[in-house]
């Protein structure tokens, strides 16, 4: 394609190479056949719809049968207005045939001719120049050499051809047939006409092509002079926005996908200092936002975009209006869009109940600042309330929670279901907890680290402050909301809070007594319930309003969130991975007892056990047959790890992988030969989360402790006490495996960081310069005991 684009007559060779197959690709039966091979995947999604009212909800765009995609001039151009983006036009014919292939019917409104055909007129204007006046010149003066102003009507009229004839190519490769279709206003106006249109697209839709739509801008009216476009007087964008509604509207599409080169609408123009981006768009809306100046290309600017999705809007379709020139994005803008990712902004119908997201995101970012002035008294008293509401409110939150049981049954396996569950003994253990986090937060917030006498008078203090906003995500822990609160509450953080939907009643009951509770000092909104139809994804890319992601649930649930969080850090474990190194020395009364708990008391916790390591000398021993026949009591199932398996004529399964995190009554069971083996196979298997040596012998415990790089490591105790609670944390938000900040289980002092507070006196630093009046000090200060009585 570039060979071609730099040879004038490039686009009669195009053409002549696309007839050759043209009579096989436009039989619909062969279409469907040559698809069928096509390396484009296919998804089964559920397309039937009746047209008739738009999406009210982003995550409906993925029943989209009928799609329009508009492309502006600044998505089809390069840069230079002179020439087509040719990287950017391939990544969005290849998102199209995706959505086609998928049994969607795409249509295309594209701009592009003109400056199609402006890059080749001017080709030829420097082509029919004169050899002998070249020669004159010289090549300096050659590339200096005045190419008139082309007319815009000309220049559409040479790139129509050419544009097509690149599309056609394009969409060969994917096995998908293009056809174009040229418009003028009139075509809409004219009843028969209007008619004639409707009927060849549906047609065409019908024999599985892709109709690519222009207006004709070789006949239209020439637009106004733009200086902004070095010469050329390009056709009004705003009539493509217009007649992209017009067809979507005409054709009762389920989704007009508008790309343009901003991310979408802001409510001042954007690259001002207040500039936000507009998630979604109501009607009405438009007296909130200010419209700049339009793109560097065409005419319509962004209030014809506006104008023109309103209009689709009312006729019955759902708008998206979107970036398709930023390089990070453009490549999948439009399949994110169909799958309902927030992209740009969705105008919608349907304003919904409550707040959105972003503005829970301001008000928790708010209402903890507001948190974190309260005296430590009185954090306290909020989380001792909410405490005695826990117990107060039993036999409602109780209620609540059999609704979720009850609906949940059936549909979650039974680990998920015991997670799910709530009873009056562990509603007890919550409020024991809470009370522990509000003795404990008493010297959190403000408490002073580090006093340094800078110079006389100048002294630097670093304390104890709020990480911000923290989005914490959970599935089936209804009982994790309390104590996150708690925890959030107690270091004056705002919290934004996002469960899992099997929990929807519980976790109701629980926020709505945490704002109870925290009424009492005026902070309500300090902590939110993110209620709304938001994907976990599009949270974590609100890297503006939230500072800290705190993933708690499956391993699968964390690796997703890690992925998907756009610069803002998680904190957390992918894999609970713990091991258990039973050593020559282990004490036979001591070691079915750990196994046991570790393993059997909750097998689907994070801290349960799951690779039980054996050293070689106690295989056929009374000791091993005893942690076999306690196993199979327990009715655990055993995966033989590699080494374990050659010992034995008759092994159980062996294991698939010694990376696994079973969450069930499972246990792979390994040999090695000694403590240094057991360390190296931790350190190559494990998670860093626990791991356990289980010995008499003091100096094999104490090398095991000092050289296994895990987050907690034990010696003689299950891997089950790695818990906040465990620990007289008092709660935790999770366990975290990272290297970074907090490390094991996380609770009050891993939700806090520092700043820095300096106290001068008219200093500057040039007085400490070599000639200068004053010379640093450093001297450490004494460090102010709080009363925390």
């Amino acid at each position: 394609e570039g060979v071609l684009l730099c040879c004038p007559g490039w686009s009669a060779v195009a053409r002549s190479w696309l007839t050759a197959t043209s009579a096989s690709r436009v039989q619909p039966s062969v279409i469907r056949h040559v698809r069928s091979w096509s390396n484009i995947p296919f998804i089964t999604v559920p397309l039937s719809r009746t047209h008739g009212k738009s999406f009210a909800h982003r995550s409906e765009l993925k029943h989209a049968k009928r799609i329009v995609v508009k492309l502006g001039s600044a998505v089809v151009t390069r840069g230079d207005e002179c020439g087509l983006a040719l990287g950017r036009l391939a990544s969005i014919v290849e998102q199209v045939s995706v959505l086609q292939n998928q049994g969607r019917e795409m249509m295309l409104v594209t701009s592009g001719a003109v400056a199609f055909g402006k890059q080749r007129l001017r080709h030829e204007i420097l082509l029919s120049q004169s050899v002998r006046q070249a020669l004159h010149s010289g090549q300096n003066q050659l590339k200096e050499m005045a190419i008139p102003v082309l007319e815009a009507r000309a220049c559409a009229a040479a790139g129509q051809s050419g544009l097509m004839a690149l599309y056609e190519a394009m969409f060969t490769q994917y096995s998908i047939c293009a056809a174009q279709i040229l418009v003028t206003n009139l075509d809409f106006h004219d009843e028969q006409k209007r008619r004639n249109l409707n009927g060849t697209l549906h047609e065409l839709l019908r024999m599985n092509i892709v109709p690519i739509v222009n207006t004709n801008d070789a006949v239209v009216p020439p637009a106004e002079p733009n200086s902004d476009l070095q010469g050329v007087n390009v056709i009004s964008v705003k009539d493509n926005d217009s007649l992209a509604a017009r067809l979507a509207v005409e054709m009762k599409t389920d989704l007009l996908i508008v790309l343009s080169d901003v991310e979408g609408l802001f409510d001042s123009p954007p690259g001002s200092d207040d500039a936000k981006l507009i998630d979604i768009f109501y009607p009405g809306d438009q007296q909130s936002v200010t419209f700049g100046t339009k793109s560097r290309v065409g005419m319509g600017g962004m209030e014809a975009k506006v104008k023109a999705a309103l209009w689709a809007l009312q006729g019955g379709t759902s708008v998206v209006i979107a970036n398709g020139t930023h390089p990070k994005v453009s490549g999948h803008v439009i399949t994110d869009i169909v799958e309902g990712k927030k992209v740009g902004t969705f105008f919608s119908e349907v304003k919904p109940a409550g707040p959105t997201v972003e503005q829970q995101g301001e008000m928790a970012r708010s209402g903890g600042r507001m948190l974190a002035t309260l005296e430590p008294e009185q954090r306290a008293e909020i989380i001792h309330h909410l405490a005695d509401l826990l117990t107060d409110q039993r036999d409602e939150i109780l209620l609540a929670n059999k609704k979720d049981l009850e609906e949940a049954e059936g549909r979650l396996a039974a680990p998920l279901l015991k997670r799910l569950s709530l009873s009056t003994s562990k509603l007890n253990s919550l409020a024991i907890g809470l009370r522990q986090i509000a003795a404990s937060s008493q010297d959190s917030v403000g408490r002073v680290l580090r006093r340094t006498r800078i110079a006389k008078n100048l002294e630097l203090e670093q304390v104890t402050v709020p990480i911000g906003v923290l989005l914490v995500i959970f599935e089936s822990r209804p009982d994790c909301l309390p104590q996150v609160a708690a925890l959030a509450i107690a270091s004056g953080n705002g919290l934004l809070l996002k469960g899992g939907k099997e929990a929807a009643h519980s976790n109701r009951i629980l926020h709505l007594l945490t704002q109870e509770a925290l009424s009492i000092h005026g902070v309500k909104e300090a902590v939110q319930l993110v209620n709304t139809r938001e994907e976990v994804e599009d949270l974590c890319r609100l890297d503006k309003m939230i500072d800290l992601i705190i993933p708690r649930g499956s391993s699968q649930l964390v690796r997703d969130i890690q992925k998907a969080a756009k610069g803002i850090p998680v904190m957390g474990h992918s894999e609970g991975i713990c091991h258990m190194y039973v050593d020559s020395e282990a004490s036979v009364d001591k070691v079915t007892r750990l196994v046991r708990d570790s393993k059997c008391e909750y097998p689907a916790a994070c801290n349960a056990l799951e690779t039980l390591l054996i050293h070689r000398d106690l295989l056929r021993t009374p000791l091993f047959d005893q942690i076999i026949d306690m196993l199979r009591v327990e009715q655990v199932k055993i995966h033989a790890g590699p080494k374990f398996a050659s010992y034995l004529t008759f092994s159980p399964s062996e294991v698939k992988s010694l990376r696994t995190e079973y969450g069930d009554l499972e246990l792979c069971i390994e040999v090695v030969d000694n403590v240094q083996d057991a360390i190296d196979h931790i350190h190559k298997y494990g998670s860093s989360h626990t791991d356990v040596i289980v010995t008499e012998d003091e100096n094999t415990a104490e090398f095991f402790l000092q050289h296994v790089d895990s987050a907690c490591v034990f010696w003689n105790a299950s891997t089950r006490f790695s818990d906040g609670y465990r620990f007289g944390l008092g709660a935790e938000v999770g366990i975290s495996t990272s290297r970074i900040h907090a490390r094991g289980p996380v609770g009050l002092e891993g939700l806090l960081t520092t700043k820095w507070l300096l106290r001068g006196k008219d200093h500057v630093v040039s007085d400490f310069s070599e000639h200068g009046s004053l010379k640093y000090l450093h001297e450490n200060l004494p460090i102010p005991q709080r009363n925390t009585n």
